[in-house]
């Protein structure tokens, strides 16, 4: 295990994580203004809008190919240059992306745009919880997916704006310029961390992935993650067919849609960092994950009376996301410290399971969509959080448990 020198959150530290969440504000508003934008891109490429969920998963599961590499090579490496090498990349992925003629093309390079999520995920956030003590640690996630928010709450909007008066290209052409001004913060502002490593082979790689995988504890904990995200990451993936192709709702009205839900989870992030000094590490899950149970039932009662559906979609789910909120950064502390590998790895290895289950259910919920519809997408949810009441909130308990007899607050 490294031992690397942790600093305190202030003004002058926090430049690093704000040079980092714009790059994490590129690869969010990726998505999020692309989501409503594919509606005219599946019409510009001549194909059904059935395509249009597929932009998302594709996107998802460029993030979980290439973590497994990343995350080891940063170990090696260092994680500046890994970093910075990947945010070019995205960028130029973001520029070829206009040169696509059919949605096949289209989608290869939403595969490569996915490559940005692992840069973030195993390499950015790894480094975020190396260089802070723990409590600062969560408090930075926490007040970058404040800011990383406003990629899903401006993104709709701007994606309306795109449909209904400019280009889609517009918005990979802006996105490959907010990256370029990041790579230029980092590379300004990340701290480059000299950490001696023993000169091992790269087939160590497979040797450390392997002790993480058969960690129960780090599996059950970093399996909750997509449990506790995918009713949100469904939400922004099916909301666009749902709001206006199924319920009938103008671009615009779906674009405002995302206010309240997308506010409730910038909410749960601020009450996180207002009480997380106050309570036992864990404590704020097990008050976010009961409220997100409730959303869930909410959404399940608007399925059963359907005059009331979106009225109970936006309750329900402004519910969930602010439980989320309050919840999401502690329970991925908790995953990334569950093993004693290099934090490098463990990133990885947590990126590559969130991502590839954000993949397989996100497809899985566009199929079950066609058939049920509103049905699937209120079940679908409910059923995710019912499961992180299994394992996941028992393995848990027992980390909090220990942290206690540890002294440990």
């Amino acid at each position: 295990m490294q031992n690397i020198q942790t600093v305190k959150l202030n003004r002058a530290t926090f430049m690093f994580p704000l040079a980092l969440v714009l790059f994490e504000f590129s690869v969010y508003i990726g998505n999020d203004l692309v989501q409503p934008a594919m509606l005219a891109i599946t019409k510009d490429f001549g194909v059904s809008s059935t395509w249009a969920p597929s932009s998302m998963s594709f996107y998802l599961l460029g993030g979980a190919c290439v973590a497994w590499l990343l995350g080891p090579l940063s170990d090696r490496l260092g994680r500046k240059k890994v970093l910075l090498g990947g945010v070019l990349f995205f960028a130029l992925s973001c520029l070829l992306i206009l040169l696509t003629t059919n949605i096949e093309s289209f989608l290869v390079l939403r595969f490569l745009q996915g490559f940005g999520l692992s840069v973030i995920g195993a390499v950015g956030y790894a480094a975020i919880q190396e260089n802070f003590e723990e409590r600062d640690a969560i408090k930075v996630m926490a007040l970058m997916a404040n800011v990383s928010l406003l990629a899903p709450l401006l993104g709709p909007v701007l994606g309306a704006f795109m449909i209904d008066h400019i280009s889609w290209h517009w918005g990979f052409i802006g996105i490959a310029i907010i990256t370029l001004i990041s790579w230029f913060g980092l590379k300004a502002k990340m701290p480059d961390v000299k950490v001696s490593r023993p000169k091992q082979p790269l087939t160590y790689i497979l040797d450390d992935f392997k002790q993480v995988f058969k960690n129960k504890r780090f599996l059950a904990l970093t399996l909750a993650l997509p449990l506790v995200a995918m009713p949100l990451m469904l939400w922004i993936a099916l909301s666009p067919v749902m709001l206006v192709e199924y319920l009938g709702l103008s671009s615009m009205e779906y674009g405002l849609a995302q206010f309240p839900i997308l506010g409730g989870l910038i909410a749960g992030n601020l009450v996180l960092l207002k009480i997380i000094d106050k309570y036992a590490l864990g404590k704020t899950a097990m008050m976010g994950l009961p409220l997100m149970f409730l959303g869930t039932f909410i959404l399940i009662l608007g399925s059963i009376w359907q005059d009331y559906f979106v009225h109970s979609l936006i309750v329900g789910m402004t519910l969930i996301s602010f439980g989320e909120g309050i919840s999401f950064s502690v329970l991925y502390r908790f995953a990334l410290m569950s093993s004693e590998v290099s934090k490098g790895t463990v990133a990885a290895a947590v990126s590559v399971l969130m991502m590839m289950s954000f993949f397989i259910f996100l497809e899985l919920g566009r199929i079950l969509f066609e058939s049920f519809h509103i049905w699937a997408y209120s079940l679908t949810c409910f059923a995710f959080i019912a499961f992180w009441f299994t394992l996941p909130r028992l393995h848990l308990k027992k980390v909090m448990q220990e942290r206690v007899e540890n002294g440990q607050f």
